[in-house]
């Protein structure tokens, strides 16, 4: 009688272990896997890296030119779109230079370049007093080897948003 009685107390016991394990998995698996929606998949939009990766900060130009492409536009016009969705955010705008020419002439290109931009995204409707420009002329380089490729990388315009 005893040997029934510890028999049906064990097998109690073990089915009672056992289901209560499969509740515990259960309920690790799920807090090990959050919900997708949870989980961001890129930076925020109205973030500094968003601006930078996806809307893109930088917009290129011709050898002593300061006038903008299409590309260049397209370009702009995204970022006028972002500026006015985030108003609280402002634009330095930097104007640069290949290495070819001299530190005062470049000083002027990258100046004439920054303004550019400026006055194109005052076109597209950003405020006047959200954008700031500086040359650096030849001075911050983004390649630095003396070929076309790297030269065209240098003459840029680049937006950096505050």
């Amino acid at each position: 009688m005893k040997l029934r009685i510890l028999s049906v107390v064990a097998i109690a016991v073990l089915l009672a272990a056992c289901s209560s394990k499969k509740q515990e998995t259960a309920a690790t698996t799920a807090a090990a896997t959050p919900p997708a929606a949870a989980s961001p998949s890129g930076p925020a939009p109205d973030s500094i890296e968003y601006f930078n990766s996806v809307v893109g900060n930088v917009v290129n130009f011709g050898l002593d030119k300061y006038d903008l492409d299409a590309a260049a536009q397209s370009k702009l016009k995204g970022q006028a779109t972002w500026l006015k969705q985030y108003p609280a955010r402002t634009l330095t705008v930097e104007g640069h230079c290949d290495e070819r020419g001299t530190r005062e002439y470049n000083l002027g290109l990258g100046d004439r370049r920054a303004n550019a931009v400026k006055a194109f995204l005052q076109a597209e409707g950003v405020a006047a007093n959200r954008i700031k420009t500086i040359s650096y002329g030849k001075e911050r380089p983004m390649c630095v080897s003396s070929d076309e490729a790297c030269y065209s990388k240098n003459r840029r315009g680049a937006s950096v948003v505050q």
